[in-house]
C-alpha cells in the first residue's frame, strides 16, 4: 500500500541500487572531467549559449552532440511548432495534480520521455511547480496546485518518471513565477519564511526526491535580484543547501547581464544565437570581469546532463533499459478520469440506463483540451464531449444544441479551413510549402518548411477554403505585427500594416487578434481564403520568429434564441448534460485573469436550463477555478479541467459509470469576492506578497471564509467510512472500508494542525495523503510518512529550519472539511 516502510530485503536492494549509480556517476565524471580539460575558452563559452532557438552547439571533436530542448508539460512539441508532427496530449497539470497520485504522474513522465526520445529531444522544459497564489494567475492551468506539499508530490513523481526514460527535465519556473502581469520586470517581494515554507519547498521536494538534471530560472525579479543573476537562491540555496548537481537554464530571452548570469550561477542562455553568453562571455574572462573557472563550473554542468542523457561519447547514459512502451491515447484517457472532480451529485451520476440525453455547450462539439502559450502542442486527434457520448450512448439517446457560445472573439482558424503555407522570396518565386491546419504559424529560428531560409524568404501567404458549418457574416481577422493582406472570395478586404502598442518580445504570440473583415458566406461551399505576411524580423528580436495567425470567427447569433434552443432540447431529454468553458482569451501564458466569470452568456445557459430539467450535469472544461453561480441549482457538477486529446471519451466513461471520477480538488473553487489573495498587478514595478505564509486553503480558513468547494473534496460512485486511524513514531496509520456497491477509490488526506493555535501558522496543512482501492465491503490499510518538515517553520532570524515542538492533531480526512478520524502526535 501507498506509504508502507520498505521491507529489509527491499531496502538491502534500494542499498545496492544507490551503490551501482555512485560508481557510474564517478564514471560519468571522469569522462566529463575529459571533455571540458580538452576545450578552449571561446569553445566552452559558445556551449553555454544556444545555438538556436532549441538546441545547444555540437563539439565533435570531444564527442559532444547537440543537446536539443523542448517545450512540455502535458506533451512534447520538438523543435517544429506545426501540426505536421504530432504529440500525444495529456491532460493539464491540474489535471495531473486533481488524480492525487505520484504514480500516475510517474506514468505520464514515462510517456513523455518516450514521446521525446522519438522526436530527438533530450530535455524536457518541464514541469511547471509554481503555486496557485492567486486564482487570477492567468497560466495557473500549467501548474499542479495552492499547496506546495501536493506540488513536490506530483512533481517528484513527474520528474521521476521523465528521467526513468532517460530524458532530462527543467523544473521551473525557479521562483515566485505565480502571475504573467509584468512578468519580464515584476520584483516580487517575498517574504523569507513565505518563500521556504511555500514557493521553495516544491523545488526542495523534487531535487531531494528526484534529483532533476535541470531547473530553469524564471524571468521575473524576487527581492531585488532578477532570477537569472540570483546567486543567492541559486548559488546557495539551489546547489549549496540542496546539492542540486543539474544544469540551469534560463526562461527564453530571460539572461540580461553576462557578468551578472554567470556569477548568479546561470549555466545556459537561451535561446541563441545571440544571448549574453558565447563571445560576450569569452570577452568579459579576458577582461578580467570574471573567472574562466565560474565559466568552467558552468560547463561541466553541461557536460554532465549531455553525459546523462546519452550525448557525449565514452558516457554511459543514465538509462540503458528503457521502460515498456506506453500507450499515450490510452494513458491519457486514463488521466482525464481520474482528475475529474465531481464536486456535487444529487443523484444524477452516473446517467441511468436507457435514458435519452441533451447535450448542450459550444465546447460539447468544439472541444478546449490545453492550454494556451507554451503548453500548447498538436495532438494527431481529439475527442471532444459530442463525440464521445455519441460512441458511448446507444443510436438515438443523444441530442446536441449550441446553446451558448463562451468564444465572443476571433479564434484561430479551425473548423472548415484547409490551409498551406506558402513561402515566396522577394520575386515571388515559390521556396517552399508548409501546412497550417489551424491557421496559426509559427516558425522559430531554423524551423522553415524545406527549400527555406531566412536570407531568402519574403513573404508567407496562408492559403486554402474555407467551408463554413453555418451561414451568415463570417469575420476574420489577424493576429501578429507587420504588413498584411486579407483576400476572401476574391475580394481584399486588409492591405496595410499591424502594429502593437506594448513592448512585450511575445506580443506576436499573445497578443490579440485584430478584426479585418466582415463577409456574408453559405455553409457547405468552399471559399478561397488568402492572409499574405511580408516577413521582416526586427533588429531587436532575441531570435528569428515567423508568426501570425488567420483568425475568425462563426455568425453570431441572438443569444436569447441559441439559449431557447437549448431549453427545449432540455426539456425533451431525460438528463441535460451543459459544457461549460473558458478560452484562450481567458486562460493563457502572458497575461492575468481580470475575473473568474465564464465567458458569454454560459452562467444565462444553466440557469435557463437548469430551470428546465431538474436533471442537469454541467461539466466545466476550464483549467483553474471559475465562478459557478448556479451550482446550487443543477443536480451534478463535474470539473474535467482541459482533458487532453481523449477529453471526450474519458468523459463518457465517468458520465455512463463505465468508471468512477477520481479527482481532488488541488485548488479551493470560490468566488472573486471572497478569495482572500487576489492582487496580481505590480505597482511602481514591485509585487508585495504580503498574505505572507496564508495562501490558498491557508488564507481561506485564516479569514473565515467559506468556498464554493474546498481543497481536497471530490466526491465518487462508491462511499467509504474510516474505521481506525493509530500513530507509530511520525508514521499514520488508516484504515477504511468500502460501504458502496461497486470497486472505487479513496484518496485519504492527512492534515496537521497545533493543538494550541498560533495567529502566525495556518490552522491546519496537508502532511501526507494516499491512494486506496477496494471491492464492496472491502477493507484496507495504508500507512504514510509523515515528513519531518511538516513540523518545522523557518527562522527568520537564524536562517534554519526549527522544529516546533509540541503536541499536533492529526486528521484523517476525505477533504479539507470533512475530517473522517483524528489523533495526536508529540513532536
Amino acid at each position: 500500500m501507498a506509504g508502507t516502510r520498505p521491507t529489509p530485503v527491499d531496502q538491502a536492494q534500494a542499498d545496492q541500487a544507490q551503490a551501482d549509480r555512485t560508481a557510474a556517476d564517478r564514471a560519468r565524471e571522469a569522462v566529463v572531467e575529459a571533455a571540458l580539460a580538452a576545450l578552449d575558452l571561446d569553445t566552452k563559452a559558445r556551449l553555454l549559449a544556444g545555438q538556436d532557438v532549441w538546441s545547444l552547439p555540437a563539439v565533435p571533436e570531444i564527442g559532444l552532440k547537440s543537446l536539443v530542448m523542448s517545450d512540455g508539460p502535458i506533451g512534447v512539441r520538438g523543435v517544429r511548432w506545426t501540426a505536421d508532427d504530432p504529440s500525444v496530449a495529456l491532460p493539464s497539470p491540474t489535471a495531473l495534480a486533481a488524480a492525487w497520485d505520484p504514480a500516475l504522474a510517474r506514468r505520464a513522465g514515462r510517456l513523455l520521455a518516450q514521446e521525446a526520445r522519438r522526436k530527438g529531444v533530450h530535455v524536457l522544459l518541464a514541469p511547471t511547480v509554481n503555486l496557485h497564489r492567486s486564482p487570477l494567475g492567468g497560466r495557473h492551468f500549467e501548474a499542479y496546485s495552492e499547496d506546495p506539499y501536493l506540488t513536490g508530490r506530483i512533481g517528484t513523481g513527474y520528474v521521476t518518471g521523465v528521467q526513468e526514460g532517460g530524458v532530462g527535465t527543467t523544473v521551473k519556473h525557479f521562483v515566485a513565477n505565480d502571475a504573467e502581469t509584468d512578468r519580464f520586470t515584476v520584483d516580487n517581494l517575498v517574504p523569507p519564511r513565505a518563500l521556504r515554507e511555500l514557493y521553495l519547498a516544491p523545488f526542495e521536494a523534487i531535487v531531494e526526491n528526484a534529483r532533476p538534471w535541470g531547473i530553469m530560472t524564471a524571468y521575473n525579479t524576487v527581492n531585488g535580484t532578477t532570477m537569472t543573476e540570483h546567486h543567492h537562491l541559486v548559488n546557495e540555496v539551489l546547489r549549496g543547501e540542496w546539492g542540486f548537481d543539474g544544469f540551469n537554464v534560463s526562461d527564453w530571452t530571460a539572461a540580461r547581464s553576462t557578468v551578472g548570469a554567470v556569477e548568479g550561477g546561470l549555466d545556459v542562455a537561451m535561446p541563441g544565437p545571440t544571448t549574453v553568453y558565447g563571445p560576450a562571455l569569452a570577452a568579459a574572462v579576458r577582461a578580467g570581469e570574471t573567472d574562466e573557472a565560474t565559466v568552467d563550473e558552468a560547463v561541466r554542468r553541461v557536460l554532465r546532463l549531455a553525459a546523462r542523457v546519452g550525448a557525449l561519447e565514452g558516457a554511459e547514459p543514465v538509462v540503458t533499459d528503457l521502460p515498456e512502451a506506453v500507450d499515450g491515447p490510452e494513458l491519457a484517457r486514463e488521466i482525464a478520469r481520474r482528475s475529474f472532480v465531481l464536486v456535487r451529485n444529487e443523484g444524477a451520476l452516473p446517467l441511468p440506463a436507457g435514458r435519452s440525453v441533451a447535450l448542450i455547450g459550444a465546447a460539447a462539439r468544439d472541444a478546449r483540451v490545453l492550454g494556451g502559450g507554451s503548453a500548447t502542442v498538436f495532438p494527431a486527434r481529439t475527442v471532444s464531449p459530442l463525440e464521445g457520448l455519441t460512441a458511448a450512448l446507444p443510436e438515438g439517446a443523444l441530442t446536441y444544441a449550441l446553446g451558448a457560445d463562451p468564444n465572443q472573439e476571433l479564434a484561430p482558424a479551425g473548423k472548415g479551413f484547409e490551409l498551406r503555407a506558402v513561402c515566396r522570396d522577394a520575386g515571388g518565386t515559390v521556396l517552399g510549402t508548409g501546412s497550417a491546419p489551424s491557421g496559426h504559424l509559427q516558425w522559430m529560428g531554423d524551423d522553415l518548411p524545406d527549400g527555406v531560409t531566412h536570407d531568402r524568404l519574403h513573404t508567407v501567404e496562408l492559403t486554402g477554403t474555407f467551408t463554413p458549418r453555418e451561414s451568415g457574416p463570417h469575420t476574420f481577422g489577424i493576429k501578429g505585427m507587420g504588413a498584411f493582406t486579407l483576400t476572401v472570395d476574391g475580394t481584399e478586404y486588409f492591405d496595410g500594416v499591424q502594429g502593437t502598442d506594448t513592448d512585450d518580445p511575445f506580443a506576436a504570440f499573445f497578443g490579440d487578434p485584430v478584426e479585418r473583415a466582415t463577409v456574408e458566406l453559405t455553409a457547405g461551399r468552399p471559399y478561397e481564403v488568402s492572409l499574405r505576411h511580408v516577413v521582416v524580423v526586427p533588429d531587436d528580436m532575441p531570435m528569428r520568429v515567423v508568426t501570425f495567425t488567420l483568425a475568425h470567427q462563426e455568425p453570431v447569433r441572438d443569444p436569447a434564441e441559441l439559449i431557447a434552443e437549448a431549453v427545449e432540447a432540455a426539456r425533451a431529454a431525460d438528463t441535460a448534460v451543459v459544457v461549460v468553458a473558458t478560452t484562450e482569451r481567458v486562460e493563457s501564458e502572458g497575461f492575468d485573469r481580470t475575473d473568474l466569470r465564464l465567458p458569454g452568456h454560459q452562467d444565462d445557459l444553466v440557469h435557463a436550463v437548469a430551470a428546465a430539467n431538474p436533471n442537469t450535469v454541467v461539466v466545466v472544461n476550464s483549467g483553474s477555478p471559475v465562478e459557478l453561480p448556479w451550482r446550487d441549482e443543477v443536480a451534478a457538477v463535474l470539473l474535467s479541467w482541459f482533458p487532453g486529446q481523449e477529453g471526450g471519451a474519458a468523459l463518457a466513461d465517468v458520465l455512463t459509470g463505465a468508471h468512477e471520477p477520481g479527482g481532488r480538488l488541488p485548488t479551493t473553487w470560490g468566488s472573486l469576492d471572497s478569495a482572500p489573495v487576489t492582487q496580481v498587478t505590480p505597482e511602481n514595478g514591485q509585487l508585495p506578497y504580503t498574505e505572507g505564509v496564508f495562501i490558498g486553503y491557508r488564507a481561506w480558513e485564516k479569514e473565515g471564509r467559506t468556498p464554493a468547494y474546498p481543497f481536497g473534496h471530490g466526491l465518487g460512485y462508491t462511499d467509504w467510512t474510516y474505521d481506525a486511524i493509530e500513530v507509530t513514531g511520525t508514521a499514520v496509520t488508516v484504515r477504511v472500508t468500502n460501504t458502496g456497491s461497486r470497486t472505487g477509490r479513496e484518496t485519504i488526506q492527512l492534515y496537521v494542525s497545533p493543538s494550541t493555535p498560533d495567529p502566525e501558522r495556518p490552522a491546519r496543512w496537508l502532511a501526507g495523503f494516499a491512494n486506496v482501492e477496494a471491492a464492496p465491503g472491502e477493507s484496507v490499510r495504508t500507512t504514510v510518512d509523515l515528513p519531518a518538515r511538516a513540523f518545522e517553520t523557518w527562522d527568520e532570524e537564524s536562517r534554519t529550519w526549527t522544529p516546533m515542538k509540541g503536541t499536533y492533531e492529526i486528521k484523517a480526512s476525505h477533504s479539507l472539511t470533512d475530517p473522517r478520524l483524528k489523533t495526536t502526535i508529540t513532536i
